[in-house]
């Protein structure tokens, strides 16, 4: 399957346009050789914007939602690098991160294109809405032409929420839960997440509103 692993972190962020080329060599260059470098990080994906905001979404797959709240993990986001005690604070905007499991997967193989929608249960229909998702609305999707993958993955609050010294003094929305589509075509992804919101998630236990955006590959990095 193309989610490598059973925890993800999922990151929106939009750029000041002065930091753009900053941001592209510390991200490329030392921020995910970093991160994925981290015992039980397996891939990191970064996607820019297509439609939606913010204009970047990153993708750091790990062995487990362990390993993201695990010691090694916590030792570099409270050891910052010289680098990014100098782009994050002063460049990045509108900034969403989620320490996520991931609940249901199916792939045969990797798409270009990865489109992420955001929702959230409504209270007391958590079970509802995830047995809904699993059994019934998202098996069939893998099926749309040129569709390579879908995927769940539900954001632990708590863990989301810790306040490290790479984000202290900074703003930062925790997601809920997340779907993501990857696929061959920008056509094909938006195919598939329409056919995800005829299935009237509200009437299977979501709240109301949501979020999508459509994101194109930029960057890939593995161990």
């Amino acid at each position: 399957m193309s989610i490598l692993g059973q925890g993800v972190v999922a990151i929106w962020n939009g750029i000041a346009p002065e930091g753009r080329e900053q941001f592209y060599e510390w991200h490329n260059r030392e921020h995910m050789p970093e991160r994925v470098g981290i015992p039980g990080f397996i891939r990191g994906r970064r996607y820019i914007a297509r439609y939606g905001h913010p204009e970047y979404f990153t993708l750091y797959e790990a062995q487990s939602p362990e390993v993201l709240t695990g010691q090694d993990y916590f030792t570099r986001l409270n050891n910052p690098t010289p680098w990014t005690k100098s782009v994050v604070p002063k460049y990045f905007r509108d900034a969403s991160r989620g320490v996520c499991r991931v609940k249901f997967s199916q792939a045969c193989g990797d798409g270009g294109y990865l489109l992420t929608l955001q929702f959230g249960p409504a209270a007391g229909r958590e079970v509802e809405l995830e047995t809904a998702l699993r059994h019934r609305v998202l098996p069939p999707i893998i099926d749309i032409p040129s569709v390579l993958g879908v995927h769940l993955c539900v954001a632990d609050q708590a863990a989301s929420d810790v306040e490290t010294a790479e984000r202290k003094g900074r703003t930062v929305v925790i997601p809920k839960w997340l779907i993501m589509i990857e696929a061959g075509t920008p056509e094909a992804a938006d195919a598939a997440c329409d056919a995800i919101l005829a299935a009237e998630l509200t009437k299977l236990g979501a709240e109301g509103a949501h979020d999508r955006g459509l994101y194109v590959l930029q960057n890939l990095r593995t161990k």
